[in-house]
Parts: structure tokens; C-alpha cells; sequence
């Protein structure tokens, strides 16, 4: 089954930092970032920006290099960000919010790393790497001598403007590279599906180095309006509604489970700051309906929650679905939608071949969001970028290793990841079908389901769930689930945790629980 985006047509030179030039000629004095008590407009920014690219240019770091970004959120930030693709080199975050070991090993990802832009706090985080660390400060006068000017660099929409970290199948991290076409193309969608403009001012709550928070970093420079960042390496869901209600933001792009964080605090808390934004557009893990709904069905809600779905293998963001038409008696899965523009998505079966409309089958991606695929290839992974017909025409295609459907209306359904299923007494099982089974159940406010491997070789499933008040049992929850599911899909221990353990991108982090049972239940008794 295959669906396609609206074709637009993008200009010659599709960069994204030339849109926010063009603000920058355009309102000089607007407000660009906003970083606590300090603001930039866009034309300071665009002069800070350009005195960095012409310094990169001048020190050899130009078309076609990689630079590394380790800084908190700041102005600085953005200026070493616009300044990298200004120069037409691309950026590559390194989020300090890291342990310290798994910077190190990213660091040896990175092939041609040329520098490394920090700030005296977090320089200590990227000392070992081979490449040159550059403290970004402005007090030393580094790029003062430089021309404010925009600099004349010839860019093509086909190179790269950033790479981000994935997860590997051999547990060692990918870094997948984005065109800058693709980039352009995923922000001039947003802006034009959305009706952003010059008001729809951001608010950044995700970590640096997700690519979810890539976009949500440009997207409001690309539309003329406002960016806020937090002041806080770490998701604080108090000071995220003190800004939302202060600053008037309009706009947040975040994780699943940070939407609940930040729906369950203004629920427990009262206001409406949340409710009264333009959109939400959130996705990146399985969503639990079920967490937001009464507080997006209730009076004075007006916001529009935008469900989306894509990898970062192909710009981030493939569909989107407004949550408003989810009826959870017409979907057992809420939808993730209809294509972005340029974009296609073709479910094949385990021989390419095109699956009929509600029939499963592997999510693949085409168009122009897909990406110039691993700087540090080679292995399994670099086996999903193929080239297969498309309407009888050979297109390049990403697999992106999803199970989904396409329903009867044209909406994109995505079941679970191929390689999550785990066979248990023969039978292959997906954790996500138990854990939206668990979510139906009275009682159950969050569930989240790992596979783990007992001393004996066993594979079992082990069920964390956050229970909604007292919550039902273990011994309770069993026998529910066994009313719907058969016994091989029911885990053997059921585990009562007061919340769900969040990665640094703000989603759920199955591995930690995975190790958490080890450490403490290897034995896997069953009951709670």
C-alpha cells in the first residue's frame, strides 16, 4: 500500500539558514532567542552567525566538513549552529546532558570530525577526542575581526547540514545524515500545513542531541518568530509552563511521554497554558491515547495535538495525524497519518512487495526527507537505504524496520518494531501489543513491557507499571489480561514502579528497566 504527500515544489537553493537570513534583512530588531534573561534579534544573531562562518571558512572548516556542537542550550548554541551551516560545513550534536562514557563513545563515531565547539562547561565532556575543542566565547575575540556579512558560499541542497546519533543493531551508535533539501522541505511543510508565521513563538523542552529537537530548533527561525529555550539541561515540566504561560508560546515539538509529564502537571496544578497553544506535535514512541485524552476532549482545551511519525534516518517527521479525529472505537492504535509534503510511504511485505490496504507489512520511506544515510556506514543498517519500484519507477527507500498498516481511509498505522518481537514458546510476540492491552486496564496510568533473558537462557516478559491510585495487582492483571490475550503473551512479573524511567530524548527507557530487573530480579519469581 502506498501513500504520497502533496508534491510542492522547493526553490533552487532549498537552505534553511537563508530563510532566516531573509527574516534577518527583513526585521532586524525582531526577537530571535530568548535564553532566561537574555534575547538576541535576529539581526545581532545573523551578525554573530556570520562572523563564525567566516571565521570556519578562513580556518578550513567549510563545504563539507562535520563540526561538533557540545553546549548547553544558549545563544551560543544557536549562533555555533547557524554560523556551521552558514560556512556550509554540518553540525553534529553532542548533548552534554550525556554521561560523560557515552560522549566518549560517540565521539569515536564520527569520521573527519574537524572541530569540536564547547563552552568552558562542558569542554571536559569532549577532551578525548581526536579533534580540536574550540571554546565559543565571545570575550576572546576570536571572530570579532570577521565580516558581519552573510558569506558566499556555495551550498547544494543535496549536502549534508547535519548528522544526529541513532541506536545500532550491534549496539553501537549510528550517525545518520540529513540533506539540507530534506531538512527545507520538512520546515516549509510545517510552516504551510500549520499556518506558522511570524507569531508561533517555540519553546525547546527536549535534549540537543535528539533529532526531534533539530527542527524544533529552526522551525521557529524558519517562520520569523521566537525561540525560548530552557535554562535547565534537564526537562523541568514547572519551569516548562512558567515560560509557556510568561512568553505566550505557541508551539512545543516533544516526545510522547514528555506530553504526559506536562498534561499530568497542568491537570494536578490547574491553568491552561498548555491547553491553549496552537499545536503540539509530538510522537517518536508508541502513544498511550489513553494519558491525554480526557484532558484533550475537555472544555478550554483549543490546542491541536498532532501525532506524528518518522526517523531520523529520513528527516524526523514522515506523517501526521491531528488527534482530534481518534475515535479509540474505530482504532485499536491511534493513527500516525498522511504523508508530509514530498513524502511517500510504501508497506511492503518480506519481498519488497507492495501489502493491500490493512494488511501488515514492513514502513518504508521515500522522497525527499530521505537521507544521505550513515557518515560512519557499513553493517546491517546500511542494508535498509535500497533502491525498489514505486509505480513501476525505481526509488530510493528507506526500511525503517516499523510494522504498520495502512487502513481503508489512507491512515498510516504503525503496530511496533520488527526487531522488538521476541518468541516466547515459539510464538513470536511484539511487547507494544501487551503493553496497549495493559493500557486499557482500570487502574493502569502507564505500563511498559521488556523482554529479558533469565540465567537459564528463558526469554520472558517482564510488565513496569505505574499504577493510577491503589492499581490492581499483579495477580489481578494477569487474569485481565488473559480475558483478551493469549498466555504466552502475558508476562510473568508485574512490577509496580511510581513512574516510567525517561531517556535523555524524553522517551520511555525500556533499557534501563531491562537492566533494573537484572540487577534486581534475575530469578524472575513470578507475581509482584
Amino acid at each position: 500500500m502506498i501513500l504520497q504527500g502533496q508534491r510542492v515544489a522547493l526553490p533552487p537553493a532549498p537552505l534553511v539558514h537563508r530563510r532566516f537570513e531573509t527574516h534577518a534583512a527583513a526585521a532586524p530588531d525582531a526577537v530571535a532567542v530568548v535564553h532566561g534573561e537574555q534575547r538576541v534579534t535576529y539581526g545581532e544573531l545573523n551578525a554573530r552567525a556570520n562572523r563564525f562562518a567566516h571565521f570556519l571558512v578562513a580556518r578550513g572548516h567549510g563545504r563539507g566538513t562535520r563540526v561538533g556542537i557540545c553546549l548547553d542550550y544558549s545563544i551560543d548554541m544557536v549562533v555555533a549552529l547557524l554560523g556551521t551551516l552558514k560556512a556550509g560545513a554540518a553540525y553534529v550534536p553532542f548533548d552534554p546532558a550525556y554521561p560523560a562514557a557515552r560522549l566518549r563513545l560517540l565521539l569515536g563515531q564520527v569520521p573527519g570530525l574537524a572541530l569540536i565547539v564547547a563552552s568552558p562547561e562542558t569542554a571536559a565532556l569532549v577532551e578525548s577526542a581526536d579533534a580540536e575543542v574550540l571554546l565559543l566565547d565571545r570575550g576572546a575575540g576570536r571572530t570579532a575581526d570577521f565580516p558581519a556579512t552573510d558569506p558566499a558560499v556555495a551550498i547544494s541542497g543535496d549536502d549534508i547540514c547535519y548528522a544526529v546519533f541513532t541506536s545500532g543493531s550491534t549496539g553501537v551508535p549510528k550517525v545518520t545524515a540529513v540533506r539540507h533539501e530534506g531538512w527545507f522541505n520538512l520546515l516549509n511543510w510545517l510552516r504551510t500545513a500549520y499556518r506558522m508565521h511570524r507569531g508561533s513563538s517555540h519553546l525547546v523542552v527536549s535534549a540537543f542531541g535528539f533529532d526531534l529537537s533539530q527542527r524544533a530548533l529552526m522551525a521557529p527561525l524558519f517562520c520569523g518568530a521566537t525561540q525560548h529555550l530552557m535554562a535547565s539541561r534537564n526537562f523541568d515540566p514547572a519551569l516548562a509552563h512558567r515560560l509557556l504561560g510568561r512568553y505566550g508560546i505557541r508551539v512545543v515539538h516533544c516526545a510522547s511521554s514528555t506530553l504526559y509529564l506536562l498534561v499530568e502537571w497542568e491537570i494536578a496544578r490547574g491553568g491552561d497554558a498548555l491547553a491553549r497553544l496552537d499545536h503540539i506535535l509530538f510522537g517518536g514512541e508508541p502513544l498511550r491515547a489513553e494519558r491525554i485524552m480526557d484532558w484533550a476532549r475537555r472544555d478550554g482545551t483549543t490546542c491541536t495535538l498532532l501525532h506524528q511519525y518518522g526517523v531520523a534516518e529520513c528527516t524526523d517527521v514522515a506523517t501526521s495525524y491531528d488527534l482530534s479525529g481518534y475515535r479509540p472505537d474505530e482504532h485499536d492504535i491511534p493513527p500516525v497519518g498522511t504523508p508530509a509534503h514530498n513524502t511517500g510511504i510504501q508497506v511492503v511485505d518480506e519481498r519488497l512487495r507492495g501489502v493491500g490496504a490493512g494488511e501488515y507489512g514492513e514502513i518504508c520511506i521515500f522522497g525527499t526527507g530521505v537521507g544521505a544515510g550513515y557518515l560512519n556506514g557499513g553493517g546491517p543498517e546500511s542494508e535498509r537505504f535500497i533502491t525498489a519500484p514505486v509505480h513501476g519507477v525505481p526509488r530510493g527507500l528507506y526500511r525503517t524496520g516499523d510494522r504498520g498498516r495502512v487502513t481503508e481511509s489512507g491512515q498510516l498505522v504503525v503496530a511496533g518494531r520488527l526487531d522488538a518481537q521476541v518468541k516466547i514458546r515459539g510464538t513470536r510476540i511484539d511487547p507494544a501489543d501487551v503493553e496497549r492491552a495493559l493500557g486499557r486496564i482500570a487502574g493502569v496510568r502507564e505500563a511498559a513491557v521488556v523482554a529479558v533473558r533469565t540465567g537459564s537462557g528463558e526469554v520472558r516478559l517482564v510488565a513496569f507499571v505505574v499504577p493510577a491510585g491503589g492499581g490492581p495487582t499483579g495477580d489481578e492483571l494477569r487474569a485481565r489480561l488473559l480475558e483478551t490475550l493469549p498466555r504466552n503473551m502475558v508476562p510473568t512479573s508485574f512490577l509496580s514502579i511510581s513512574r516510567l524511567p525517561l531517556s535523555p530524548h524524553g522517551k520511555a527507557d525500556r533499557a534501563a528497566l531491562a537492566d533494573a530487573w537484572r540487577d534486581r530480579y534475575a530469578d524472575d519469581r513470578p507475581g509482584r
